[in-house]
């Protein structure tokens, strides 16, 4: 059953005759911290430790008691009204209440919170919104339910309240839900519960695990954000559960693990808070109300929360000693102006990503191999000294010497001099990784497969001067699938100069193009092997650097948790006249080994 024309219109009117406030920001009052975002911790008589840790300044208690509230108060606290029993005002969306009750029951809650909080304008947390990720079309007991919701909020709103509807599931914000989504939130905060589990984020560790946490909560925010409802509008929920199944401790021991946890969570909620602009961030789940949720460790989890908020709020490094690891750094996003990511200790900057896109044409190609140039660097030392000698080696080989025809082929690949080093010394470095990869054997059937496979590719037995890429001997066939279509126009038994990108080369073409299939199997063999042995080491560093830049994740920080996608990228594609071939590669390989290098 589709939506009705009357509940849509209601929302219209709602979103329509209330703006949101000038920038999307919804100031708090009665002294509350104006900064955004606003922390607001969950606090009953059941908290055994509510005193000892809320109760000052720089704290905001959320609690639906007056005394509580008032003392709470007394020590320096903010205040705001929490209530447990939204079920009981407005029903669920199988069992709606009566629409008219409405307004007397948010008038009678309004006059409690009042008193709760100390304020004649309070904040309001109401516990919880049933059925959010509800598909539509609704049931008719659900459009009632939404209903009721809309106009409770809405009354409490005129009242001078500020409601702040907790969402406990994903909301579901596609087609006519869309409408109500809005219409709340022009009057509501929504403060979306996203509780995780300790142990899943304690094994991921404090950069994958504090990543995680981040990406989970931007992603809860982004569908609201998606259909306009402004980030001053919207808060993050924390827990603090210890039962299981509840999304929390979830057991986790030692106890030093959760520490961990809560701390990295803070880090992470507060810089999505901060990067989003949200308007707060909560926390529950200190409640000891029974043997299930009576966690002794939950005062000292409430202290780490504190202190990695501010250091003033508790000493939790001096209450827990070596049972906290007091690193605030590693795995968050502290990156420096112009730091695009950082592996380990190195800074992937943003300049170095632009001046390689201008050669790849991507930037997150460029990351990529960036990414990848970092991880083969712990393990292949390439001096300055190797790539300048490279370096002059292709001027002399693929230039004749002119360092003026190398620059204009510098120019024309968009590549500065410093670029280009770098790719040669990636080159290096690649020949070096293949070297230690595992043999790769060719037997006779491969070749025959290949040979019969490729029987229609064109094949020419040529001298090439000086050797390239795809003749490193110098002389034998080449094949149309690496070869330049020029040395297979090119007129037998004379000398054709050809350029490519690689460099310019002489082709002597000693018979006519034929098809691979028709040259006798010994002349045919050494090309086909030498494709084999291409297609193999292609494979082999494939494998290698897709399992090492996966395993890099956990030493890889990036601007706004963006990873690099994982890739194999050859940088000399884009500029083949930098590429080592594989004689060059044998040779510089063989006297690495050999000078113990």
């Amino acid at each position: 059953m589709p939506v009705s024309r009357a509940f849509l219109a209601v929302c219209a009117l709602v979103v329509a005759s209330l703006a949101w406030p000038e920038h999307g920001r919804a100031a708090l009052s009665c002294g509350l911290p104006e900064a955004q975002p606003t922390w607001i911790d969950f606090a009953d008589g059941s908290v055994s430790f509510w005193r000892e840790r809320f109760a000052q300044p720089g704290v905001v208690v959320a609690t639906g008691g007056t005394q509580l509230a008032t003392e709470a108060r007394a020590a320096g606290a903010g205040t705001v009204h929490w209530d447990m029993y939204l079920r009981k005002r407005v029903g669920t969306p199988s069992e709606p209440a009566e629409p008219a009750l409405m307004e007397k029951r948010a008038d009678s809650l309004f006059d409690y919170a009042v008193a709760v909080a100390g304020c004649p304008t309070p904040l309001i947390a109401l516990n919880e919104l049933w059925g959010a990720s509800l598909p539509a079309p609704l049931t008719p007991t659900a459009e009632r339910y939404r209903a009721n919701v809309l106009r409770f909020v809405t009354h409490l709103k005129d009242r001078g309240a500020r409601p702040a509807l907790l969402v406990s599931s994903e909301p579901f914000t596609g087609g006519d839900a869309a409408a109500w989504w809005k219409s709340v939130g022009a009057v509501s905060d929504l403060v979306l519960e996203n509780y995780a589990n300790a142990n899943l984020i304690w094994r991921e560790g404090p950069v994958d695990g504090s990543r995680r946490l981040r990406i989970r909560h931007r992603q809860s925010v982004a569908k609201l954000l998606a259909i306009g409802i402004p980030p001053s509008r919207i808060g993050i929920m924390v827990g603090f559960q210890t039962g299981a199944g509840t999304g929390g401790r979830e057991g986790l021991k030692p106890r030093s693990r959760w520490f961990s946890v809560a701390k990295w969570h803070a880090l992470a909620v507060e810089q999505v808070a901060k990067e989003l602009e949200l308007a707060h961030v909560w926390s529950w789940g200190w409640a000891q109300r029974d043997a299930r949720s009576n966690d002794p460790d939950k005062t000292h989890a409430a202290c780490v929360w504190l202190w990695a908020r501010h250091a003033r709020l508790c000493d939790a490094p001096g209450t827990l000693g070596k049972e906290l690891d007091t690193d605030t750094r590693t795995g968050q996003l502290d990156l420096r102006a112009g730091v695009r990511c950082v592996y380990g200790s190195t800074p992937l900057t943003a300049a170095s990503v632009a001046a390689l896109a201008k050669v790849t044409g991507d930037r997150e190609v460029a990351l990529t191999a960036l990414v990848a140039r970092a991880i083969e660097r712990e393990r292949v030392q390439v001096s300055p000294t190797e790539a300048l000698a490279m370096e002059r080696r292709i001027v002399g080989a693929r230039f004749r010497g002119s360092v003026a025809a190398y620059h204009s082929a510098l120019v024309e690949a968009r590549a500065s001099s410093a670029v280009a080093r770098g790719i040669m010394a990636d080159e290096l470095r690649w020949a070096e990784i293949v070297g230690r990869l595992s043999p790769m054997r060719i037997s006779a059937a491969d070749v025959t497969r290949l040979r019969s496979t490729f029987a229609p590719i064109l094949a020419r037995e040529v001298t090439v001067t000086p050797a390239p890429s795809w003749l490193p001997e110098g002389r034998g066939v080449a094949l149309a699938t690496s070869a330049p279509a020029a040395v297979f126009d090119a007129s037998t038994g004379r000398r054709t100069t050809i350029r490519t990108a690689e460099g310019t080369f002489v082709v002597e073409a000693h018979d006519d193009t034929t098809a691979l299939g028709a040259l006798p199997s010994a002349l045919a063999q050494p090309a086909v092997k030498r494709e084999l042995r291409a297609e193999r080491r292609a494979e082999a560093y494939a494998a290698w650097t897709i399992r090492h830049q996966k395993a890099a994740e956990s030493k890889l920080v990036c601007e706004r948790d963006r990873l690099p996608e994982l890739g194999v990228v050859s940088l000399a594609a884009f500029a083949p006249f930098l590429s080592l071939h594989e004689a060059e590669a044998a040779r510089w390989f063989a006297a690495r080994r050999g000078s113990g290098s």
